[in-house]
């Protein structure tokens, strides 16, 4: 997330959560996909011969990386956040549920979709748009 050609570039993260919680104080319930290609890149694991569903499963986890990363740059500026991932990883992120998601926007929290759909051949932009019809929203900002 970034400059850097991998990883994750604190400064860039916290220019997002920055922007971030400026529209959120402006009333806007906020819910973001994030994607992994700064980590792996799951369908150039497959061209390099990997299986392509185990390749996408990776690139999910990669997602997982940025999520935390944004939220905690989201709580460092005292926005109260949730992670919902598609893929169960109870430690960090809650199970991606609809009404749960729904839920913590009415609450004013910022919600990250982690895992894109949680299903392999399926882009984090397909996720972005399967999210924004599930929790009903208004529009949808691609970066």
């Amino acid at each position: 997330m970034g400059e850097r050609e991998y990883g994750v570039d604190p400064h860039t993260v916290s220019s997002i959560a920055r922007e971030v919680v400026h529209v959120q104080e402006r009333g806007t319930e906020i819910a973001v996909v994030v994607g992994g290609g700064n980590f792996y890149r799951g369908i150039k694991a497959a061209a390099e011969g990997m299986d392509r569903a185990t390749a996408d499963y990776a690139g999910m986890l990669a997602t997982l990386l940025n999520a935390l990363a944004l939220q905690d740059a989201l709580e460092r500026l005292g926005a109260q956040t949730r992670v919902l991932s598609a893929v169960t990883v109870s430690e960090v992120a809650e199970p991606y549920i609809r009404r749960r998601a729904i839920r913590h926007l009415e609450k004013g929290r910022v919600v990250i979709f982690a895992a894109g759909t949680g299903n392999p051949f399926f882009t984090t932009d397909t996720a972005a748009a399967l999210r924004a019809l599930e929790i009903g929203a208004e529009a949808i900002l691609m970066a």
